[in-house]
């Protein structure tokens, strides 16, 4: 068997131990690859939060920028014993092996496909280095250093690195430093030439950046105008109100006082965080809550009163599966229905799909506008990989001469001109959107009480049954109304001729729109979708109906992107195809590939093998 060979191109996983600081040098590993000019695409593909069990990061690098997860290991840095007969049997034919060989492999580790590699890691840390608490930590950067030999980097991206992150605190960089030197000077001199994957300085960065989904999530609300925060902790979306708070104290603070301009206030629980803003939201703030998973069910109530007395408010939801469900925290897209159809009667919710760190910000953002304009709740559908992982993506944009859009809002000049009654539910416009007031806008006028369903037009209390039809047919007009405002799917036509089509949206992006083009490599024309919000506008219905047969990919077991559309589209269900990915890591390319090779089969479409280096998916 060949060693693997390949030019920024391919997949090194980091196998390791939660708590044990190597997210740090991981880190900087992927950092180092993308200051070369080389897209990359780091994922924490298993970040569980409890200390001490088995933790993977992978590192895709692809020149040709395709940063989904592709789905097998071309290298492994196997520095956790728990699992290293899992990470050995991990990895590709013609894969390596880099192991901390300060003890020798078990006798069994005899695959003649894979060139180990050892570097004595903790040997070398015992021996230069006197304090036993920096050495796990100093043993990490070893394997970086040494990584950077076997691959051919250039070290001094990597020492730059260190002495950046360590500027404040330049004693902290010389050990970190050293140990760099150290790995990388054993492997040049132990095993040069036994990689032939290589990282070469290229220029097919140009503007793009690495962000992570949820930092740039809170900023979309920094943005976006929010200055009320209600949220009870819950991982992954935590960390969208720690950077929303850490922002907020860069660029909103009174000049006066020093005060932050923004009031972050952590609930009792999730309920109680989603009650916060509704009320805040209803006195005329912008106002969001995070969340994820479990936090749906418990919010659900609130959502359906801000749905019903017409309340604007934003969501946050950074789905995962567990640990509720028996798995540790993981991502999936498993809140489609959950979010759509939140709380009870009926309800429904107007959801944005972002599919990179970019739209985390925009779709942040505009969700503040869009829940003023359409006066109810407005989800925006993040995942834990989108949210806590680091993206290669296009940077973050923002027109100066924006305005907040605060829709069909009375002011006192406009309340004192009435010549009838205002009514508070009360359609004037023909759209389902009524127009409402702000708390103390006018002495005497424009103020109201409202409750859920049980009031007429002028928020008087009634149980009236034609009186709720009413109401519920204006709330169905206001949801076409919807329609018009949220973003566009986009559609890539590929062929006129195509029969088949795919669909998908969020996070899944990458590693779909790579299957589609190595399905294409093979002669198969695909037409795709990404749909991103619902309600469905009438191109993403027309686009089903123009084909044969749509796969729609989606990470949840049970196809709810599928469900939702057959409920809202009244499409044929013969007509959808799920393909489901439900292990809780980032769907990989390949995995997708074979899923949809095995699809077409079963239909009777078979396709010609391809080269691994065709469409980048063997």
């Amino acid at each position: 068997m060949k060693p693997l060979a390949a030019i920024n191109d391919f997949v090194i996983r980091f196998a390791t131990v939660n708590g044990s600081g190597s997210a740090s040098a991981n880190n900087l590993f992927a950092k180092a690859v993308f200051r070369m000019g080389v897209p990359v695409s780091p994922k924490n593909i298993f970040p569980s939060n409890i200390q001490g069990l088995p933790t993977w990061y992978e590192v895709r690098v692809n020149e040709q920028g395709h940063v989904g997860r592709r789905g097998d290991i071309d290298l492994v840095v196997a520095v956790n014993g728990q699992t290293l007969r899992q990470d050995y049997d991990s990895l590709a034919p013609g894969g390596y092996f880099v192991f901390d060989s300060s003890k020798p492999l078990p006798e069994d580790f005899t695959r003649d496909d894979v060139i180990a590699i050892g570097i004595p890691m903790t040997a070398m840390c015992t021996e230069a280095f006197d304090n036993p608490k920096m050495r796990p930590l100093l043993k990490n950067i070893i394997y970086v250093g040494a990584l950077a030999a076997l691959l051919d980097m250039e070290l001094e991206v990597l020492t730059d690195s260190l002495r950046s992150q360590f500027r404040k605190n330049p004693t902290l960089a010389e050990p970190n430093i050293r140990a760099l030197e150290l790995g990388y000077g054993y492997a040049r001199d132990h095993h040069a030439g036994a990689c032939l994957l290589t990282v070469r300085r290229s220029d097919r960065v140009g503007d793009a950046i690495m962000m992570d989904g949820n930092s740039a999530t809170a900023l979309g609300a920094l943005y976006g105008g929010a200055t009320v925060v209600g949220w009870y902790p819950i991982t992954p979306s935590t960390s969208i109100i720690e950077a929303f708070g850490h922002y907020a104290e860069q660029f909103r603070i009174e000049t006066d006082t020093g005060r932050i301009k923004a009031a972050i206030v952590q609930a009792e629980d999730e309920l109680a965080a989603i009650g916060i803003v509704i009320g805040a939201a209803w006195n005329g703030a912008r106002a969001f809550t995070a969340t994820s998973g479990p936090g749906i069910s418990l919010m659900a109530e609130f959502l359906g009163l801000a749905y019903f007395a017409e309340v604007p408010a934003v969501l946050i939801n950074v789905q995962r599966v567990g640990p509720s469900t028996g798995m540790p925290t993981r991502t999936q897209q498993s809140d489609l229905l959950a979010c759509a159809y939140a709380s009870h009667g009926d309800t429904k919710h107007p959801l944005l799909f972002p599919c990179d760190p970019r739209e985390c910000f925009e779709m942040t953002a505009d969700a503040f506008d869009l829940a003023d304009r359409l006066q109810t709740p407005v989800l925006v559908m993040s995942d834990l990989d989108l949210g806590m992982n680091d993206h290669y993506g296009p940077p973050l944009v923002w027109d100066p001469a924006r305005r907040y859009d605060r829709g069909k809002v009375m002011d006192a000049a406009r309340l004192e001109a009435l010549a009838a009654r205002w009514g508070r539910y009360k359609d004037t416009d023909g759209d389902g959107i009524c127009w409402r007031t702000y708390p103390g806008t006018h002495p005497d006028k424009g103020v109201y009480f409202t409750r859920g369903t049980s009031r007429d037009e002028y928020s008087t209390y009634t149980e009236d049954s034609s009186t709720y039809v009413r109401n519920m047919e204006r709330l169905a007009l206001k949801w076409e109304s919807a329609k018009r405002l949220l973003p566009l799917a986009r559609i890539k036509i590929t062929s006129g001729e195509a029969r088949l089509g795919v669909v998908f949206y969020g996070s899944t992006t990458p590693a779909a729109y790579e299957a589609i083009e190595h399905l294409r490599h093979r002669g198969l024309a695909v037409n795709s979708m990404r749909i991103r919000a619902f309600p469905f506008q009438q191109e993403v219905i027309d686009f089903i109906s123009a084909h044969e047969l749509v796969f729609v990919i989606e990470q949840n077991r049970d196809g709810q992107m599928r469900t939702l559309l057959l409920n809202e589209g009244g499409l044929p269900p013969a007509k959808l195809v799920t393909i489901a990915a439900y292990d809780g890591l980032p769907v990989a390319s390949r995995f997708l590939v074979r899923a949809l090779e095995e699809a077409l089969a079963e239909r009777g479409v078979t396709l010609p093998t391809s080269p691994r280096d065709q469409g980048g998916v063997p």
